[in-house]
């Protein structure tokens, strides 16, 4: 019997650490690094080197004020910026006159409380079918 009230009491007392400890770790996802401030206002990731990769990012709440890493993928795309994630659509059909495929995207999160587009459009160019690669395959499995 002593050994279940053991257990039980150290089942317990490890349920309320963990619960302390996750506690803990919001209000630092909340409040910034080592804050208790809970209205942060950040604002957006500046690469250390060109337009990408590692650089840091400013934020005020009151008089403090606080720089945290972050980092700019290589590959976003600086009309509507690295901190608003959208949803795309399949990309459209190819538009003859303009060369061009457009689709459009539904904001689906907007980190660091970034002023994001509910919707945007990008275009990218159509990829052009020659007919030479596609005679150039078909030459291939006659051999």
């Amino acid at each position: 019997m002593q050994h279940r009230g053991f257990l039980l009491l150290t089942l317990l007392a490890l349920l309320a650490l963990t619960s302390a400890v996750a506690k803990k770790k919001d209000k630092v996802k909340k409040g910034g690094p080592g804050s208790e401030c809970a209205e942060w206002a950040w604002g957006p990731c500046t690469p250390s080197s060109k337009d990408c990769g590692v650089g840091f990012r400013e934020g005020t709440c009151g008089a403090q004020t606080q720089r945290i890493r972050c980092r700019v993928p290589c590959n976003w795309k600086k009309e509507f910026g690295a901190d608003c994630k959208y949803k795309f659509e399949n990309w459209g059909a190819c538009d003859g006159g303009t060369s061009t495929k457009v689709r459009q995207g539904t904001l689906k999160k907007a980190r660091y409380n970034a002023q994001c587009q509910e919707t945007i459009r990008v275009t990218k160019p159509c990829t052009p079918k020659t007919k030479a690669k596609a005679k150039a395959k078909k030459g291939k499995g006659k051999d």
